[in-house]
């Protein structure tokens, strides 16, 4: 847990106290601090350079155990990312020597370009998010931090303890996203997954709403249900809804959530196939997002519209050249089986919209290998035609460093995605441009509303892990949706 402190770091026992150092400027005001700083820029390896650390035990001066000297570069160039990267090797290093807390002391922020709430914010989330293993299915060779203490000396002003609660709430938001994507298929079927998120949302206060099959049917969501006819794991539709007084437009999030993506009758080969565990990420992120905004009391109105299937190959799942009616009422060809996140999408935006009518509606799916090749496996790519909608993504991905790139949506490309037979095919034409057929085909779908779709087919799940996540699933999207939901104009 991320704690505020306001521990004199010279007086105080301490087991690991860890200090940011820069190249060319003090980044502390304690002279004690600084001179431990100048004495370590002595030794050769350690300047104060990216990557730089120094580890000194029982320093004369400090009560500190061991002190943990950390270079960020430049005092100029540090970015909020380099603070969250550097927060996330501090805790990494402590928790690979086996430490259960550490002390980080936070720069003062007269000697770097952040206001305190921004460089707090930056270097709690990088120092949370590293304190995150998944291990349940092995033995752990090492553990989580117990405690993580953020020092500021004793001016630390009231605010900052509730800025705290934030970035706790906000990260434990993202690593529930973590847990649901990283636990296998087989203990997570449509019904067990719907189950989980459910638990978790009703202490939260949310209203909640699973519908199953017999619902879908009742309804009409046929491009679903066409999905999921090839697994014996029957589908459901999540509704989370995030309802605070006052609040008078609502923001609709939909989360693509395949528990298992095998392709269906066109199966994905040997080298794709392995971690489709992961296709349910947008699903995750969009109920994270639902409870981190309930337990922080969120005033935006918020729901959460979550379809959840399994695609398989049997003798009963859906073929290439079947024609399915969508909610909306248009026909949909069936060009490839694995273009199936897109026909789950489609109506549960449709019916979403035309339920709630919200002013905003954004989608979020690992969508399309396309996007992968296009921005590769750090960068989400956004779809709209609102540009200050795409504008506030942007930006809300450049402050949590959850990054997006926008992509086209030219109406000349809606060509590749005609059927001779039904008023569209779900997939293109060709094989080129495939993540922007992909969201023109969404977009068919969205009426009116505002809306952009956010392809998380690379950032979602990372065969290498970074400074504050390991390898496997990121929980990318909470943290660039929340910050969306602070910032966004026009609610």
């Amino acid at each position: 847990m991320l704690q505020l402190s306001t521990i004199d770091p010279i007086k105080s026992k301490l087991t690991a106290l860890a200090i940011p150092v820069a190249e060319d400027k003090n980044l502390h005001r304690d002279p004690k601090i600084n001179a431990i700083v100048k004495k370590s820029k002595q030794f050769k390896e350690f300047k104060g350079a990216k990557d730089d650390t120094i580890t000194h035990y029982e320093p004369y001066g400090l009560n500190s155990q061991r002190v943990l000297l950390i270079g960020v570069g430049k005092a100029d160039e540090i970015t909020l990312d380099q603070l969250r990267v550097m927060g996330g090797r501090i805790v990494k290093a402590a928790i690979g020597r086996d430490l259960t807390e550490i002390a980080i002391l936070v720069p003062s922020t007269k000697n770097i370009k952040f206001d305190p709430e921004d460089t707090i914010s930056a270097i709690g989330e990088g120092a949370r998010l590293a304190n995150y293993r998944f291990d349940k299915y092995r033995k752990p060779k090492h553990h989580p931090l117990k405690r993580i203490k953020l020092v500021l000396g004793t001016t630390a002003k009231p605010r900052y303890r509730s800025l705290i609660t934030k970035i706790n709430t906000i990260c434990e938001g993202t690593i529930q996203a973590r847990n649901w994507v990283n636990t296998p298929a087989n203990d997570k079927t449509p019904a067990v997954f719907a189950g989980s998120i459910k638990k978790l949302a009703q202490k939260t206060g949310l209203k909640i709403d699973v519908r199953d099959e017999r619902w879908l049917k009742k309804e009409g969501f046929n491009t679903m249900l066409a999905v999921a006819q090839g697994s014996q794991n029957r589908p459901r539709l999540l509704v989370l809804r995030h309802q605070p007084k006052g609040a008078k437009q609502t923001v609709a999030l939909i989360g693509k959530g395949v528990t298992f993506d095998a392709g269906g009758i066109n199966l994905k080969p040997t080298g794709s196939i392995e971690t489709m565990k992961c296709d349910m990420s947008g699903a995750a992120a969009v109920a994270a997002i639902l409870i981190t905004a309930a337990r922080l009391k969120l005033k935006t109105s918020l729901v959460g519209v979550i379809p959840i299937v399994e695609n398989m190959p049997s003798g009963t799942a859906i073929r290439p050249g079947d024609i399915v009616k969508t909610w909306a009422g248009k026909t949909v060809e069936i060009g490839n089986t694995d273009a199936e996140g897109r026909l789950i999408l489609i109506d549960a935006m449709a019916w979403a919209i035309d339920t709630f009518a919200p002013k905003v509606t954004i989608d979020m799916a690992t969508l399309t290998g396309a996007c992968v090749v296009a921005l590769g496996e750090k960068i989400a790519g956004v779809f709209s035609s609102d540009d200050t909608l795409a504008d506030d993504l942007i930006r809300a991905g450049d402050y949590t460093h959850e990054r997006c790139w926008r992509m086209p949506l030219p109406e000349d490309y809606k060509e590749q995605l005609k059927s001779k037979v039904a008023d569209t095919g779900n997939i293109g034409t060709t094989r080129w441009g495939g993540a922007i057929t992909a969201a023109l085909f969404l977009s068919e779908f969205v009426k009116d509303t505002r809306w952009a779709h956010i392809d998380i087919a690379g950032p979602a799940f990372l065969n290498k892990g970074g400074a504050y996540g390991e390898s496997g699933a990121t929980g990318f999207g909470v943290r660039l949706i929340y910050r969306l939901l602070e910032t966004i104009r026009g609610i």
